[in-house]
């Protein structure tokens, strides 16, 4: 992140960034504030702008398919390596006397605001209010993805992997970062080491058994001063990619299926393991099952959806989060099942439409030719 351009310059791209639509202006109740949808000009994607208070996007991190040639290529030093969670990208900060979560590209997310004091202790906002808390939300009833981690039963949690400060490219250095996890009992992701890369043999075996518990993978950040990272995944996790993509794979690149295959691939061969009938089971059903339930929906209802569910502790959080899923969906349509009191918390729950496999199911069995 050496090329971010500093606070003064990313307000003063501000205004071509928005007239070229690469910013956004947007308000979340009386808190008005600016974000890049795009990279531009060095600026990060998901960096966001409170009057002159800048919150840099959270970086991409480059992925190795090569275990063990990817950790002797790319690291020259020890590193951790932390558990990869299979959720949503949010960063916390306080701004003025709220604290809000932005996604990953740069919005207010009304549902992990809300959720915010559910989910975390929030008295290092009043110790360190320059502090950025960057981490992943994952459970069974978020609001975006379909998948999540096999140990989050209900509901969803918080896993803090970094800390950032405002007006700052870059993250603290991973010694701070932990001892500050630690004096305000913030829930991490996961620790599993300290590893030099020739140890390919101790992260394998972690490999192995966080994919046979379906497990998402590894970041691995370096113990240096430039802090380099990679991440490195599981074969299971892209079964599990490939099995909540059905209703949508029409509108899914086809590199998505193909890197998915490739990785899974990559990995199963690196890692000594069988292409035997559980493998081939498990590929074959993710790949099927959803396209056939997707099939059983439409026959029922002429459409094809997913119904998602997630709780709030204000009712007009539910109300701004389902209003901005409804303008941020262009590929999906978004409806409104039902938003109730349920215990201390309102429920809401939606369904995510998916119209181009709804529309193609519609024609095909309908009796519609088509030709190959």
């Amino acid at each position: 992140m050496s090329q971010v351009p500093n606070p003064v310059t990313v307000i003063d791209q501000l205004p071509e960034a928005l007239q070229q639509r690469k910013a956004l202006e947007r308000r979340f109740k009386d808190i008005d504030y600016r974000h890049y949808r795009d990279a531009w000009r060095h600026i990060p994607r998901g960096t966001a702008v409170f009057g002159d208070t800048v919150i840099y996007g959270y970086p991409h991190i480059g992925r190795v398919l090569a275990l063990e040639a990817g950790l002797k290529a790319h690291f020259q030093a020890p590193f951790w390596a932390e558990e990869k969670i299979n959720g949503f990208n949010v960063r916390i900060a306080r701004i003025g006397d709220q604290v809000l979560a932005l996604s990953r590209g740069g919005f207010v997310c009304p549902f992990t605001t809300d959720r915010l004091p559910d989910l975390m202790p929030l008295e290092i906002f009043a110790r360190h209010p320059d502090l950025i808390v960057c981490a992943e939300v994952a459970g069974p009833d978020n609001p975006y993805l379909e998948s999540s981690p096999p140990f989050v039963k209900e509901d969803v949690e918080l896993f803090v992997f970094d800390l950032m400060r405002k007006n700052q490219a870059g993250f603290l250095p991973y010694r701070d970062k932990q001892r500050l996890i630690e004096t305000f009992n913030l829930p991490p992701v996961p620790l599993h080491g300290y590893f030099h890369p020739h140890e390919v043999g101790r992260i394998r075996q972690i490999m192995l058994r966080l994919h046979e518990e379906w497990r998402e993978g590894l970041v691995f950040k370096e113990d240096s001063p430039r802090d380099h990272r990679a991440k490195y995944v599981t074969g299971n996790i892209n079964i599990d990619d490939l099995r909540a993509a059905a209703d949508n794979l029409l509108d899914l690149p086809a590199e998505y299926v193909t890197n998915r295959l490739l990785r899974l691939s990559l990995f199963v061969e690196e890692h000594g393991l069988p292409v035997d009938a559980e493998l081939e089971r498990a590929l074959g059903a993710a790949l099927l099952e959803g396209l056939h339930q997707a099939v059983a929906k439409f026959r029922r209802e002429h459409r094809v959806y997913t119904t998602f569910r997630c709780r709030f502790r204000e009712r007009e959080n539910a109300e701004l989060m389902f209003e901005h899923l409804r303008r941020a969906s262009h590929q999906v349509q978004i409806r409104r099942r039902e938003l109730r009191r349920e215990g201390d918390h309102w429920l809401l729950a939606f369904d995510r439409i998916y119209p181009s496999l709804t529309g193609m199911l519609g024609d095909l069995l309908a009796g519609r030719l088509v030709f190959d």
